[in-house]
Formats: C-alpha cells, structure tokens, sequence
C-alpha cells in the first residue's frame, strides 16, 4: 500500500508544561520536546523558544555511521560530515546558515554529535528568505534527549518516530508550530 505525503504537520504546546507538545500528522499523534521557553510569537537569538509559524522542510541531514544508509524520504537528505557546523552568530555574514568548522571565533552549532540528537536533522525554513539577524538560528526538527528534554527552540522527536515520518514528508509539507 502506497502512502501520501503529507501536506500538512501541526505541533502543539501541552497545556501543563509548554516544553513538550504534541505532532500531529495525519491520524497519528506524536509527543515532542519543545523549546525551554515554549512556542514564542516574536523569536530572537538564544531566547530558548520555538517560533510560531508555518515552515517548510528544506530537506536534511542524517549521520551515516549512525544509519545503514540514507533514511527513506521523499525530502532531500544528504550525510553529514564531522566537520558541518551551522552559525548562530548574528555578527557573522553567513548567520543562519551551514558552515564548515572548526570556524575560529564564529558562534556555531556543531552538527556531527556525539550525543544523537543530530543523528536525523530536517531544516526548518525559519528565519531563512531573507535571513534577519538576531531573530533565531538553526531550528530543526531533530532527535530528542530521552525523557523529551527541553531543545533551544527546535521540535524534536523520538528517533523511531522523526525516522518513521520522514517516509511521510516531502518538500511541500508544511509544519506548524503553535
């Protein structure tokens, strides 16, 4: 039986604590970790929140030490290297982009880690066309911390859960957070 993409995800806050929520696709509900401040309507850099909003999938990156090769998904997606980095440094020309490390003096989020939460990494289409710095770098949908930690602003899933959606996802799916 052939699946449909998806054309639409809905993300929202639990009631009795703003750093988890729920990921609804389709019929299936899914809980996700949050950022520590919650779902924000005016997101800025460091401030811990998810951004409200509708975002597209820009496509991804998985680890491929970490998978037998290339999660199935109609999205985009290519390994990642030890030395892909991605700037959270508004003062830098390249904010809110992938970088290549080590970048000296260049505020960064180390992409290759050690602890899995990038293992599977899907770039959400926030603050990207045209990028403004200082409003949020780097907002993925990603692996989550066991126990569905808090992120830094990002929605995040338990690794069998993001694996299982990508097969359900495409470049016209839309998430929306809030």
């Amino acid at each position: 039986m052939k699946r449909t993409t998806l054309s639409r995800l809905r993300v929202r806050a639990l009631v009795a604590d703003r750093t988890r929520g729920q990921l609804l696709a389709g019929a299936a509900v899914i809980p996700c970790a949050l950022g520590r401040a919650g779902i924000a309507q005016t997101k800025r850099e460091g401030d811990g929140a998810s951004p409200r909003g509708a975002f597209r999938l820009r496509g991804g990156v998985y680890r491929p030490d970490h998978f037998g090769g290339r999660p199935p998904s109609p999205l985009p997606l290519r390994p990642s290297a030890p030395g892909d980095g991605w700037c959270d440094d508004a003062r830098d020309r390249r904010y809110n982009r992938p970088i290549r490390l080590p970048a000296p003096g260049v505020g960064h989020e180390r992409m290759w880690r050690e602890d899995g939460l990038y293992d599977l990494v899907v770039d959400l289409d926030y603050n990207r066309d045209p990028i403004r710095r200082g409003h949020g770098s780097a907002i993925f949908l990603h692996v989550a911390r066991p126990g569905y930690l808090p992120t830094e602003g990002c929605v995040a899933l338990r690794r069998a859960d993001l694996v299982r959606l990508l097969r359900r996802v495409g470049p016209r799916t839309r998430l929306h957070i809030g």
